[in-house]
């Protein structure tokens, strides 16, 4: 089930099954995605992009609890051969209703952001994690009421670029965000309802510095701001989010709008409009129901057995639109960046055991603008991705 602001945020590959409350204890995991990604050209236009192979993710974490009271998880990524810090913090706790954590982790915003990358359904995220933070510093308080039917968080943060990691700030502003997240039948006995969520999520503060770019599934940029062009304001997001899990069905639905005013050079600031939705359903066709996102087979594969593993399909349909004020005020070039993205995508899960998956996507993107002759050519990507955890 997609909904706890502690899902994904609390370390990339936490297992609460193996946590021991009454004792300190220190748990190393970690996982590597190996991602191809294959452009098919349309019939009208030849796609530039190159076809390539790509370590994705490939990440070790240290987490655990000291004291008792104190969590703490630590999160390096070492893909392209760089290293970069995702998570790095501690989480005090008491009761369950009220827990402190500071550090850097991910805001409680995007609803599929804060699922792990380990259990997405597809290879890459829908276009609401473009709008919404990845990784920021900051305070948070959060919690847990009546056994997980209401999960709650709201901290203090730098105020990371949409989409990006957040290590510092460039100005004396700060974002507030919270999120509310209820699942009201999780304690009843409508067995079809229990698995229902519904949220809100938003972000308010002061920002001045860098601005985002956009990216494809495919990771091609699609949209970018004219050189010149900062942040000089106001920044405020607001997401209602919805999922629903029933066995080896499940449903994900989410809106992010993004208000932000920036100017270019010293010009006046200008308010832009950003926003981005995604509706996904997938179903493991092997009968298995998924647990926190994760599908363990209930026969791995194994031939000597005929074990076959599980089968998971899935379908989506995500879009980005960027604000018609973007261009009016020359802070884009309507014949490079493109005003909209929309895109639908199947792809096939096939889940050798707990820890080896592959998965296969095919996703077609379609652009408004972006072209000195109208619109971008279409992007027609297969992704592939190979994934061991351990």
């Amino acid at each position: 089930m997609l909904g706890p602001a502690g899902s994904g945020g609390a370390g990339e590959n936490q297992d609460d099954e193996e946590k021991k409350e009454s004792a300190d204890f220190v748990k190393v995991a970690g996982y590597v995605q190996l991602d191809g990604r294959f452009y098919l050209a349309d019939d009208a236009h030849a796609f530039a992009a190159a076809d390539t192979f790509v370590v994705r993710r490939a990440r070790v974490t240290a987490q655990g609890t000291v004291a008792r009271y104190f969590d703490f998880c630590l999160m390096p990524d070492f893909a392209g051969s760089t290293l970069t810090l995702y998570d790095a913090y501690l989480d005090a706790h008491y009761v369950p209703w009220l827990r402190v954590r500071a550090g850097k982790f991910k805001p409680p915003v995007d609803l599929e952001r804060l699922q792990s990358a380990q259990v997405i359904t597809f290879v890459e995220r829908g276009y609401p994690s473009n709008v919404a933070p990845n990784r920021d510093v900051g305070v948070e308080l959060h919690g847990e009421v009546a056994q997980g039917v209401v999960d709650w968080a709201a901290g203090v943060f730098n105020g990371a670029v949409d989409g990006s990691l957040g290590d510092s700030d460039a100005s004396d502003g700060k974002d507030v965000a919270a999120r509310l997240f209820v699942q009201p039948f999780a304690r009843g006995r409508l067995s079809g309802l229990k698995g229902i969520g519904i949220g809100l999520a938003g972000t308010s503060g002061q920002e001045a510095g860098a601005v985002p770019s956009f990216k494809t599934s495919g990771q091609e940029t699609f949209f970018t701001y004219l050189a010149g062009v900062t942040a000089a304001g106001s920044r405020t997001r607001l997401e209602p989010q919805a999922s629903y899990q029933r066995g080896p069905f499940r449903l994900i639905g989410e809106y992010i709008r993004s208000r932000q005013h920036l100017a270019k050079g010293s010009g006046a600031a200008v308010e832009v409009t950003h926003s981005a939705w995604l509706a996904s359903a997938s179903v493991v066709l092997t009968g298995e129901a998924p647990a926190s996102g994760a599908v363990t087979p209930g026969h791995p594969f194994a031939p000597a057995t005929h074990g076959g593993g599980a089968l998971e399909l899935a379908a989506r349909v995500t879009s980005l639109e960027v604000g018609l004020d973007a261009f009016r005020a020359g802070l884009a070039d309507p014949t490079r960046a493109a005003r909209r993205a929309r895109a639908w995508a199947v792809g096939l899960t096939w889940y050798l055991n707990r820890n080896v998956k592959q998965v296969v996507d095919f996703e077609r993107t379609t652009f408004t603008g972006g072209a000195a002759g109208g619109d971008r050519a279409p992007e027609n990507a297969v992704l592939i991705r190979s994934q061991i955890s351990f």
